[in-house]
């Protein structure tokens, strides 16, 4: 099984590359963190999560769908367990963020990797999504390691670690992650244009936490209820670039993956 979570559409692109090659099924865990949570792997199935990188470490829902989960594993069966995440650059210690809450289910990701895909994150006022030719080589480049990564996961490879930290991987993820959580991760900064919005509901549609109302003839209003992940799934989807994040948005572009 792969449990995957993906706001841009980086992440679930590698899930079902992943998912095709190893004939394992994906569960989107934005889906799955609304029900009861209880996994029972089947004899010889592999565990995977695939995620992207929020702030340096994973994503909120991720850390709350695996402190919701109940994983069923036979005392004599320890299944072969990995992680994939994407990020626009470097991952700071997302994967040990990762291993310690899935210790608390007697699992470890024994491989991980990250792959470096066209940047998505445009919150803060110096960060923008990639120029054409660069979101071109990231995903040429993306593609070629993930073949890599596809078969050292059909051959259950343990130990490998194929993941770019960074060159302050702790500093990164524990105080400027820290800070993100704390400031960055909400939904106050959101508006619609109204004069260009076209109710058409996309941005409600593609919001991975139902954190959007809206739809025909109704403009988009955020619930505010602090379960906005700020993963500007709605800013990207939008048809018409109706969506802004405060003035850091402004004359920014917009990105979500595209084969």
């Amino acid at each position: 099984m792969i449990f995957y979570f993906s706001g841009t559409g980086n992440t679930r692109w590698a899930a079902e590359e992943i998912s095709r090659a190893t004939g394992e099924r994906l569960l989107d865990m934005a889906e799955e963190i609304n029900g009861e949570c209880r996994y029972q792997p089947a004899a010889g199935e592999c565990i995977g999560f695939c995620f992207p990188v929020h702030g340096w470490r994973p994503p909120l829902l991720v850390r709350s769908f695996i402190n919701k989960i109940c994983m069923e594993i036979p005392a004599n069966e320890q299944p072969y367990c990995w992680a994939l995440c994407t990020a626009g650059d470097d991952i700071g210690q997302s994967m040990e963020y990762l291993n310690r809450d899935l210790a608390t289910l007697n699992l470890r990701a024994e491989s991980v990797f990250s792959l470096i895909m066209p940047e998505s994150y445009v919150g803060l006022p110096f960060m923008d999504v990639d120029k054409p030719e660069k979101e071109r080589a990231k995903k040429e480049t993306a593609r070629k390691q993930l073949e890599e990564i596809k078969q050292i996961i059909l051959r259950r490879e343990r130990g490998v670690t194929m993941t770019y930290k960074g060159h302050w991987p702790r500093t990164n993820s524990k105080v400027l992650g820290a800070a993100f959580v704390k400031w960055l991760i909400t939904d106050k900064p959101f508006r619609v244009k109204a004069d260009d919005c076209l109710q058409c509901g996309t941005c409600a549609k593609v919001c991975p936490v139902d954190n959007i109302e809206g739809g025909h003839q109704q403009l988009p209003q955020w619930k505010h209820n602090g379960q906005c992940l700020t993963c500007f799934a709605c800013y990207h989807h939008c048809p018409v670039h109706a969506i802004e994040f405060g003035n850091r948005t402004k004359h920014k572009g917009q990105y979500y993956f595209e084969q």
